[in-house]
């Protein structure tokens, strides 16, 4: 059962419109340009009200081929051990300014610095825009000297799939894979084809009919099947461990249930925590209630088991 805190601030998300005295929600016709826009702006106006990082977190700009990027570091970095983060926003949406108070609570718990990267976003840049910005970062922190060994992929939704998306794109190019990757509530089928898109439309918090239109942005003119989009559909032999949360009343929930028992069964190690209950990505809500808090625990615990002690990072940012 989920916990009273859980309970209490799922149903202030959920009810969020009643804060700003209006008495429905707005609806949006996700499918034109226009809403991407303001999903974009709002998703920017909620982190000006609450992006306030934790102490002892530094932020030092980067750019990669074009790409905009940042090191999200703790105040003390022991070692050459990377955290590759990969932001969420349904390929449309996202952000360094608006994912960085979430990944500074991977770096402060496990104690890694993180980078942080912004791929290209449709419907202006559709697959495989994305993905291709994705390997570039990759293969960037590999120039660097940077062992695959001493990096862990993270993602949440969107960046989720990207994430595992980008596993099987380096696997197919015969490309060194990192230590291992923790993805929160992964969107792993675009053709939307889980009956959680049915069951838990009225519960989950993302705004109604927003993944199927996000899904035709994200494909363009592409088959939303195809594995580099939809990982599900690939073939999951030889990735590393994986850490996979999602929650219980979400649309996505069988989106990482079904990507998890299909990796278990190519032999791939996997862990897959439910939460009872709760909603999408509802980790990066730690330390507001107690579920949260146990399940960065957990992740930051995964991230620093599947890191190795080398130590080659310290020389180029410290």
């Amino acid at each position: 059962m989920p916990s009273l805190r859980s309970r209490l601030f799922y149903l202030i998300m959920k009810n969020s419109h009643l804060f700003r005295f209006r008495f429905k929600k707005e609806n949006h016709d996700w499918h034109t340009h226009q809403a991407i826009l303001r999903f974009r702006e709002q998703c920017e106006e909620g982190v000006r009200r609450f992006g306030k990082l934790p102490a002892g977190i530094g932020i030092i700009p980067e750019r990669i081929a074009g790409i905009t990027a940042e090191w999200i570091m703790p105040s003390r970095v022991k070692s050459e051990k990377v955290i590759l983060f990969f932001h969420g926003g349904g390929y449309v949406s996202g952000s360094c300014s608006d994912h960085r108070v979430h990944v500074s609570k991977f770096v402060r718990g496990a104690g890694v610095g993180a980078l942080l990267f912004e791929y290209r976003l449709a419907p202006e840049h559709p697959f495989p825009a994305a993905l291709d910005d994705a390997l570039e970062v990759y293969q960037w922190l590999l120039e660097q000297g940077i062992l695959p060994h001493n990096i862990v992929f993270a993602g949440v939704s969107a960046g989720g799939g990207l994430c595992l998306a980008t596993l099987l794109a380096l696997k197919k190019r015969s490309i060194p894979l990192p230590a291992a990757a923790v993805v929160l509530s992964p969107w792993t089928d675009l053709r939307c084809s889980g009956k959680s898109y049915h069951r838990n439309a009225k519960k989950c918090l993302s705004p109604q009919g927003s993944w199927t239109a996000f899904s035709s942005f994200y494909a363009g003119g592409h088959d939303p099947g195809l594995p580099l989009i939809s990982p599900l559909y690939g073939d999951l032999h030889d990735l590393p461990p994986l850490l996979i949360f999602t929650g219980e009343n979400e649309i996505l929930y069988d989106d990482a249930v079904s990507f998890a028992s299909k990796a278990q069964e190519c032999g791939v190690k996997v862990t897959l925590r439910v939460g009872k209950g709760l909603f999408h990505c509802y980790p990066v809500c730690a330390p507001l209630f107690p579920e949260a808090t146990r399940a960065l625990d957990e992740i930051c615990t995964f991230i620093n088991v599947n890191l190795t002690n080398q130590d080659c990072f310290k020389n180029r940012l410290i």
